[in-house]
């Protein structure tokens, strides 16, 4: 059995997410999401989600591509694979080429792992979701 592996905080699930996470689950009998949690997001992007991770968590769990979710409680992929023991790892095409990901598929590939990079989902972002509520709550307010 091939098992998948991703991670992002879901906050504000949109288009982008779903795609990402049909294509993975395309590519392995089982998929693991870990959902990072409230102090993770906070400790890396310095605000809180809007949704609260228990939430998050049963968003991401309902979706029928999604066979496990669990805690992400840090970014560290290699521990993450000691833990889960995936045979591929999904991410966002942004971080292809970079050197920690560079680093990451070398340390990987002795475990016979591979990374699939998903190209991102075009002019849809949980940020720029949020940029937009925040615009329609201050029309709103004035």
């Amino acid at each position: 059995m091939k098992i998948g592996f991703t991670c992002s905080c879901f906050d504000l699930l949109h288009a982008g997410h779903i795609l990402m996470l049909k294509d993975a689950k395309e590519q392995c009998d089982y998929l693991i999401v870990g959902v990072s949690t409230d102090e993770l997001v906070k400790s890396y992007k310095n605000k809180e989600p809007i949704i609260p991770f228990k939430h998050r968590c049963e968003i991401v769990a309902a979706l029928n591509v999604v066979d496990e979710v669990i805690a992400q409680k840090n970014r560290n992929k290699i521990k993450q694979f000691q833990e889960i023991n995936y045979d591929v790892l999904f991410v966002g095409d942004d971080w292809k080429g970079s050197p920690i990901f560079n680093e990451l598929e070398a340390e990987l590939k002795d475990f016979n792992v591979e990374i699939k990079y998903f190209e991102y989902t075009k002019d849809v972002s949980s940020s720029k979701l949020k940029s937009i509520l925040q615009n329609i709550y201050n029309l709103e307010d004035a």
